[in-house]
């Protein structure tokens, strides 16, 4: 058996949830030790082994200077980079202060401006780092992370199903909320991952695991038109745990203008 493959963690502005995913997987990693090192996962140990990293997980958006300049560092001493979960892939929920003017909100929040160093926006890794793969999710979705981890070991390229979550409501069976209940549901547009957690609650989907592979928005919101859906109520849909991805922010974009 050759060397381990070295593991590192690393957290961003976020709320921990993606590497609590890693966490619960457990057993399943306890059967991988012989072959992996988590070298560096400060949410699971204080012991800490230096780079160069195999693999790094990146949870969390850049929010910071001092984010943007430790993100690069990361990818220094990194020779794969994953963004893993919504603040990684896309800006998370913090990146709807990229429709806001930040130095409005500072003053109000902290009774020491002049101590914040912050950036304009909340952006994904990819526009500061090069990524070598990105994970959706808030959270992601333990089981495709452990195929990523699988894949590192194996030598492949993880593989994931490239469709929407209404295909996961058809083959599980789920009713469609938009169609039997006039829900609005952004499962014609979001990457399935979830198992259709809300759907099979009778919710529409909020969107989590972001947008899939070209994506109809702009059909989608004609639809919700239809069901009475103010303007102002589909900005807000398509503003939640992705907003700041290409194809969400443009379609809230072009419906903010009309309200």
């Amino acid at each position: 058996m050759g060397a381990r493959l070295k593991l590192a963690v690393w957290k961003f502005a976020s709320c921990d949830g993606c590497q609590l995913s890693l966490l619960n997987l457990e057993d399943q990693l306890l059967a991988l030790t012989d072959y992996l090192n988590v070298a560096y996962f400060l949410e699971a140990s204080s012991a800490v082994a230096p780079g160069p990293y195999d693999l790094s997980l990146v949870e969390g958006s850049i929010t910071t200077p001092a984010d943007a300049k430790r993100i690069r560092q990361i990818r220094r001493v990194s020779k794969a980079v994953a963004a893993i979960g919504a603040c990684a892939t896309a800006g998370g929920i913090q990146a709807l202060r990229n429709f806001a003017d930040i130095n409005t909100y500072i003053p109000i929040v902290y009774a020491q401006p002049g101590y914040i160093r912050t950036l304009a926006d909340s952006t994904p890794l990819a526009q500061h780092i090069k990524i070598d793969l990105e994970l959706p999710g808030c959270p992601i979705n333990k089981y495709q992370l452990l195929e990523v981890i699988k894949a590192l070991i194996q030598g492949r390229r993880p593989r994931f199903p490239q469709e929407s979550v209404c295909s996961t409501c058809k083959r599980l069976g789920i009713i469609c909320v938009m169609v039997a209940e006039g829900q609005p549901c952004l499962g014609p547009v979001t990457q399935a991952g979830c198992g259709a957690l809300c759907p099979a609650s009778h919710r529409g989907c909020y969107g989590c695991f972001g947008p899939k592979e070209n994506p109809n928005t702009a059909s989608l919101a004609a639809r919700f038109r239809q069901l009475g859906v103010a303007e102002a109520d589909i900005v807000r849909l398509f503003r939640t745990f992705t907003a700041a991805a290409a194809p969400f922010r443009q379609e809230s974009l072009a419906h903010e203008t009309n309200h």
